[in-house]
Protein backbone atom coordinates (compact mmCIF):
# COMPACT_ATOMS: atom_id res chain seq x y z
CA UNK A 1 0.00 0.00 0.00
CA UNK A 2 1.28 3.58 -0.49
CA UNK A 3 1.90 5.89 1.88
CA UNK A 4 -0.86 7.86 1.64
CA UNK A 5 -3.54 8.89 4.88
CA UNK A 6 -5.69 5.80 5.22
CA UNK A 7 -9.45 8.09 5.98
CA UNK A 8 -10.57 6.99 9.04
CA UNK A 9 -14.10 8.44 8.39
CA UNK A 10 -16.38 5.61 7.96
CA UNK A 11 -14.00 3.16 8.71
CA UNK A 12 -15.72 -0.18 11.19
CA UNK A 13 -12.68 -1.14 13.43
CA UNK A 14 -12.84 -3.60 16.08
CA UNK A 15 -10.45 -3.18 19.01
CA UNK A 16 -10.30 -6.06 22.12
CA UNK A 17 -8.48 -5.07 25.18
CA UNK A 18 -11.15 -1.65 24.77
CA UNK A 19 -12.32 -1.27 28.40
CA UNK A 20 -9.65 0.51 30.03
CA UNK A 21 -5.98 1.45 28.75
CA UNK A 22 -4.78 1.77 25.79
CA UNK A 23 -7.66 -0.02 24.09
CA UNK A 24 -9.97 2.47 25.47
CA UNK A 25 -8.26 5.69 24.44
CA UNK A 26 -7.68 4.39 20.61
CA UNK A 27 -11.15 3.60 20.15
CA UNK A 28 -12.26 7.42 21.58
CA UNK A 29 -10.01 8.85 19.13
CA UNK A 30 -10.77 6.44 16.50
CA UNK A 31 -14.45 8.29 17.09
CA UNK A 32 -13.38 11.40 16.75
CA UNK A 33 -11.77 10.78 13.21
CA UNK A 34 -15.06 9.39 12.35
CA UNK A 35 -14.54 5.80 12.23
CA UNK A 36 -17.56 3.22 14.20
CA UNK A 37 -15.82 1.74 16.62
CA UNK A 38 -16.39 -2.02 18.22
CA UNK A 39 -15.32 -2.14 21.57
CA UNK A 40 -14.59 -5.98 22.94
CA UNK A 41 -13.53 -6.68 26.25
CA UNK A 42 -14.66 -7.68 29.75
CA UNK A 43 -15.96 -5.80 32.49
CA UNK A 44 -19.59 -4.55 30.81
CA UNK A 45 -19.88 -1.18 32.51
CA UNK A 46 -16.67 -0.04 31.30
CA UNK A 47 -17.54 -1.26 28.15
CA UNK A 48 -20.26 0.64 27.67
CA UNK A 49 -18.98 4.18 29.13
CA UNK A 50 -16.52 4.04 26.65
CA UNK A 51 -18.95 3.04 23.93
CA UNK A 52 -21.18 6.03 24.96
CA UNK A 53 -18.01 8.52 24.50
CA UNK A 54 -17.56 7.19 21.04
CA UNK A 55 -20.63 8.17 19.78
CA UNK A 56 -24.25 6.64 18.83
CA UNK A 57 -22.46 4.10 16.00
CA UNK A 58 -20.35 2.19 18.48
CA UNK A 59 -21.42 -1.06 19.75
CA UNK A 60 -19.53 -3.01 22.59
CA UNK A 61 -19.92 -6.90 23.42
CA UNK A 62 -18.56 -8.67 26.10
CA UNK A 63 -15.98 -11.57 25.29
CA UNK A 64 -12.85 -13.04 26.84
CA UNK A 65 -10.64 -13.79 24.41
CA UNK A 66 -9.71 -17.03 25.53
CA UNK A 67 -13.45 -17.78 24.82
CA UNK A 68 -13.70 -18.85 21.27
CA UNK A 69 -17.66 -19.10 21.03
CA UNK A 70 -18.14 -15.51 22.76
CA UNK A 71 -15.33 -13.92 20.67
CA UNK A 72 -17.32 -14.96 16.96
CA UNK A 73 -20.48 -13.61 18.71
CA UNK A 74 -18.79 -9.94 19.25
CA UNK A 75 -17.31 -10.65 15.31
CA UNK A 76 -20.12 -11.81 14.06
CA UNK A 77 -22.17 -8.95 16.11
CA UNK A 78 -19.71 -6.42 14.61
CA UNK A 79 -20.35 -7.57 11.29
CA UNK A 80 -24.18 -7.24 11.76
CA UNK A 81 -23.98 -3.81 13.38
CA UNK A 82 -21.32 -2.41 11.14
CA UNK A 83 -21.73 -3.95 8.05
CA UNK A 84 -18.46 -5.65 8.12
CA UNK A 85 -14.27 -4.76 9.83
CA UNK A 86 -11.94 -2.60 8.44
CA UNK A 87 -9.45 -2.65 10.90
CA UNK A 88 -9.18 -5.04 13.61
CA UNK A 89 -6.74 -3.97 16.37
CA UNK A 90 -5.91 -7.26 19.03
CA UNK A 91 -4.98 -5.03 22.41
CA UNK A 92 -6.22 -7.19 24.89
CA UNK A 93 -3.29 -8.70 27.72
CA UNK A 94 -2.23 -8.73 30.99
CA UNK A 95 0.80 -9.01 32.65
CA UNK A 96 2.25 -11.05 35.55
CA UNK A 97 5.65 -9.98 37.34
CA UNK A 98 8.36 -12.48 38.73
CA UNK A 99 11.11 -14.49 38.93
CA UNK A 100 10.37 -17.77 37.04
CA UNK A 101 11.05 -19.58 40.07
CA UNK A 102 8.41 -18.14 41.67
CA UNK A 103 5.73 -17.44 39.27
CA UNK A 104 2.60 -20.29 39.18
CA UNK A 105 2.66 -22.31 36.11
CA UNK A 106 -0.95 -21.90 35.93
CA UNK A 107 -0.64 -18.10 35.81
CA UNK A 108 1.79 -18.48 33.05
CA UNK A 109 -0.48 -20.16 30.85
CA UNK A 110 -3.41 -18.27 31.22
CA UNK A 111 -1.27 -14.98 30.63
CA UNK A 112 -0.37 -16.80 27.12
CA UNK A 113 -3.86 -17.96 26.10
CA UNK A 114 -4.73 -14.40 26.57
CA UNK A 115 -1.75 -12.35 24.99
CA UNK A 116 -1.18 -14.81 22.15
CA UNK A 117 -3.44 -17.53 21.50
CA UNK A 118 -6.39 -14.71 22.33
CA UNK A 119 -4.83 -12.10 19.98
CA UNK A 120 -4.27 -14.56 17.17
CA UNK A 121 -7.90 -15.57 17.70
CA UNK A 122 -8.94 -11.89 17.08
CA UNK A 123 -6.76 -11.87 14.07
CA UNK A 124 -7.97 -15.45 12.07
CA UNK A 125 -11.91 -14.43 13.19
CA UNK A 126 -11.25 -10.85 12.03
CA UNK A 127 -9.15 -11.49 8.69
CA UNK A 128 -12.25 -12.86 6.26
CA UNK A 129 -14.02 -9.30 6.96
CA UNK A 130 -10.95 -7.30 6.01
CA UNK A 131 -9.96 -8.81 3.42
CA UNK A 132 -13.49 -8.38 1.69
CA UNK A 133 -12.28 -4.33 2.76
CA UNK A 134 -8.35 -4.96 1.81
CA UNK A 135 -8.14 -3.31 5.27
CA UNK A 136 -5.38 -3.49 8.40
CA UNK A 137 -4.34 -5.63 11.14
CA UNK A 138 -2.76 -4.68 14.26
CA UNK A 139 -1.02 -7.00 16.73
CA UNK A 140 -0.37 -5.03 19.87
CA UNK A 141 3.17 -6.25 20.99
CA UNK A 142 5.58 -4.28 23.52
CA UNK A 143 9.04 -3.31 23.76
CA UNK A 144 9.12 -6.24 25.51
CA UNK A 145 9.02 -8.66 22.41
CA UNK A 146 12.15 -7.04 21.33
CA UNK A 147 14.00 -6.50 24.84
CA UNK A 148 13.37 -9.33 26.62
CA UNK A 149 13.54 -8.00 30.61
CA UNK A 150 13.95 -9.76 33.38
CA UNK A 151 10.67 -10.61 35.84
CA UNK A 152 8.56 -10.17 32.75
CA UNK A 153 9.11 -13.72 30.90
CA UNK A 154 5.77 -15.13 30.26
CA UNK A 155 4.81 -11.87 28.79
CA UNK A 156 7.79 -11.13 26.64
CA UNK A 157 7.38 -14.31 25.18
CA UNK A 158 4.07 -13.87 24.85
CA UNK A 159 4.62 -10.25 22.71
CA UNK A 160 7.66 -11.40 20.68
CA UNK A 161 5.29 -14.41 19.76
CA UNK A 162 2.66 -12.28 18.73
CA UNK A 163 5.32 -10.11 17.11
CA UNK A 164 6.45 -13.27 14.62
CA UNK A 165 2.86 -14.45 13.63
CA UNK A 166 1.82 -10.61 12.34
CA UNK A 167 5.31 -10.54 10.90
CA UNK A 168 4.30 -14.03 9.17
CA UNK A 169 0.95 -12.62 8.30
CA UNK A 170 2.01 -9.55 6.53
CA UNK A 171 3.37 -11.45 4.14
CA UNK A 172 0.66 -14.07 3.59
CA UNK A 173 -1.85 -11.46 2.76
CA UNK A 174 -0.27 -8.28 1.53
CA UNK A 175 -1.15 -9.21 -2.13
CA UNK A 176 -4.91 -9.69 -1.43
CA UNK A 177 -4.74 -5.69 -0.14
CA UNK A 178 -4.30 -6.28 3.13
CA UNK A 179 -1.71 -4.38 5.57
CA UNK A 180 -0.42 -6.04 9.09
CA UNK A 181 1.14 -3.62 11.88
CA UNK A 182 3.02 -4.40 15.20
CA UNK A 183 2.64 -1.63 18.01
CA UNK A 184 5.47 -1.77 20.25
CA UNK A 185 4.81 0.93 23.52
CA UNK A 186 6.92 0.64 26.64
CA UNK A 187 5.61 1.67 30.23
CA UNK A 188 2.18 3.56 29.63
CA UNK A 189 0.11 4.90 32.17
CA UNK A 190 -2.13 1.98 32.19
CA UNK A 191 -3.87 0.01 35.24
CA UNK A 192 -1.82 -2.93 34.20
CA UNK A 193 1.74 -1.01 35.09
CA UNK A 194 0.49 1.15 38.31
CA UNK A 195 -0.28 -2.85 39.04
CA UNK A 196 2.87 -4.12 38.78
CA UNK A 197 4.68 -1.42 40.42
CA UNK A 198 2.66 -2.21 43.58
CA UNK A 199 4.50 -5.11 43.79
CA UNK A 200 7.92 -4.59 45.38
CA UNK A 201 10.38 -6.46 43.54
CA UNK A 202 8.73 -5.35 40.50
CA UNK A 203 9.09 -1.78 41.43
CA UNK A 204 12.46 -2.54 42.39
CA UNK A 205 13.64 -3.50 39.31
CA UNK A 206 11.66 -0.54 37.76
CA UNK A 207 14.00 1.66 40.17
CA UNK A 208 17.14 0.51 38.63
CA UNK A 209 16.29 1.60 34.86
CA UNK A 210 18.31 4.87 33.38
CA UNK A 211 17.01 6.94 30.52
CA UNK A 212 14.15 7.09 28.73
CA UNK A 213 13.42 3.13 29.43
CA UNK A 214 12.95 4.60 33.18
CA UNK A 215 10.08 6.89 31.84
CA UNK A 216 6.31 6.24 32.25
CA UNK A 217 4.19 7.86 29.26
CA UNK A 218 0.81 9.28 28.93
CA UNK A 219 -1.76 7.06 27.76
CA UNK A 220 -3.13 9.84 25.41
CA UNK A 221 0.03 10.20 23.43
CA UNK A 222 0.17 6.21 22.81
CA UNK A 223 -3.27 6.10 22.02
CA UNK A 224 -2.33 9.11 19.31
CA UNK A 225 0.46 7.23 18.34
CA UNK A 226 -1.49 4.02 17.82
CA UNK A 227 -4.27 6.77 15.81
CA UNK A 228 -1.45 8.02 13.17
CA UNK A 229 0.03 4.56 12.64
CA UNK A 230 -3.53 3.15 11.82
CA UNK A 231 -4.04 6.19 9.34
CA UNK A 232 -0.51 5.08 7.68
CA UNK A 233 -1.28 1.23 8.13
CA UNK A 234 1.97 1.29 9.18
CA UNK A 235 4.44 -1.91 9.52
CA UNK A 236 5.06 -0.72 12.89
CA UNK A 237 3.62 1.44 15.39
CA UNK A 238 6.55 2.74 18.25
CA UNK A 239 5.91 4.84 21.28
CA UNK A 240 7.85 6.58 22.51
CA UNK A 241 9.77 6.85 19.10
CA UNK A 242 13.23 5.62 20.78
CA UNK A 243 11.87 1.99 20.73
CA UNK A 244 12.04 2.05 16.72
CA UNK A 245 16.15 1.97 16.94
CA UNK A 246 15.61 -1.16 19.19
CA UNK A 247 13.61 -2.71 16.44
CA UNK A 248 16.32 -2.70 14.21
CA UNK A 249 19.24 -3.48 16.41
CA UNK A 250 17.33 -6.28 17.58
CA UNK A 251 20.38 -8.70 17.97
CA UNK A 252 22.08 -6.45 20.53
CA UNK A 253 19.15 -6.22 22.93
CA UNK A 254 19.29 -8.88 25.35
CA UNK A 255 23.10 -8.32 26.02
CA UNK A 256 22.47 -4.79 26.73
CA UNK A 257 19.22 -5.63 28.88
CA UNK A 258 21.59 -8.32 30.85
CA UNK A 259 24.49 -6.01 31.34
CA UNK A 260 21.79 -3.19 32.77
CA UNK A 261 20.15 -5.86 35.16
CA UNK A 262 22.69 -7.68 36.74
CA UNK A 263 23.84 -5.91 39.80
CA UNK A 264 19.70 -5.93 40.59
CA UNK A 265 18.72 -9.16 39.92
CA UNK A 266 19.99 -11.29 42.61
CA UNK A 267 17.89 -8.28 45.05
CA UNK A 268 14.90 -8.55 42.63
CA UNK A 269 14.99 -12.72 42.77
CA UNK A 270 14.94 -12.45 46.90
CA UNK A 271 12.06 -9.88 46.94
CA UNK A 272 10.08 -11.87 44.58
CA UNK A 273 10.28 -14.74 46.73
CA UNK A 274 9.48 -12.45 49.94
CA UNK A 275 6.37 -11.28 47.62
CA UNK A 276 5.39 -14.71 46.44
CA UNK A 277 5.35 -15.89 50.37
CA UNK A 278 3.34 -12.86 51.45
CA UNK A 279 0.74 -13.15 48.37
CA UNK A 280 0.49 -16.27 47.87
CA UNK A 281 -1.50 -17.16 44.50
CA UNK A 282 -2.05 -13.39 44.62
CA UNK A 283 1.95 -12.76 43.59
CA UNK A 284 1.37 -14.63 39.85
CA UNK A 285 -2.51 -12.90 39.56
CA UNK A 286 -2.51 -10.47 36.30
CA UNK A 287 -1.67 -6.77 37.37
CA UNK A 288 -3.89 -4.17 37.39
CA UNK A 289 -7.92 -4.01 37.38
CA UNK A 290 -7.91 -5.27 34.17
CA UNK A 291 -5.86 -8.15 35.14
CA UNK A 292 -8.56 -8.68 38.32
CA UNK A 293 -11.24 -8.62 35.15
CA UNK A 294 -9.22 -11.38 33.67
CA UNK A 295 -8.98 -14.12 36.54
CA UNK A 296 -12.68 -12.83 37.37
CA UNK A 297 -13.72 -14.13 33.84
CA UNK A 298 -11.09 -17.27 33.48
CA UNK A 299 -10.49 -18.61 37.37
CA UNK A 300 -7.25 -20.96 37.53
CA UNK A 301 -7.93 -24.60 36.81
Amino acid sequence: MSRSRYELSGRAVLVTGAARGIGAETARRLARRGARVSLVGLEPELLEQVAAECGPDAVWFEADVTDLAALERAVDGTVERLGGIDVAMANAGIAIGGTLRHIELASIERLLEINLTGAIRTLRLCLPHVLERRGYLLAVASVAAVGHPPGLSAYAASKAGIEAFANAVRIEVKHLGVDVGVAYYSWIDTDMVRGADGHRDFHHLRDGLKGALSKTYPVAKAAEATIRGIERRARWIAFPGWIRPMILARGVNPLVIELGARDRIAEFDRLSGEEAARLGERASAPVGAGGEAAVRSAPLR
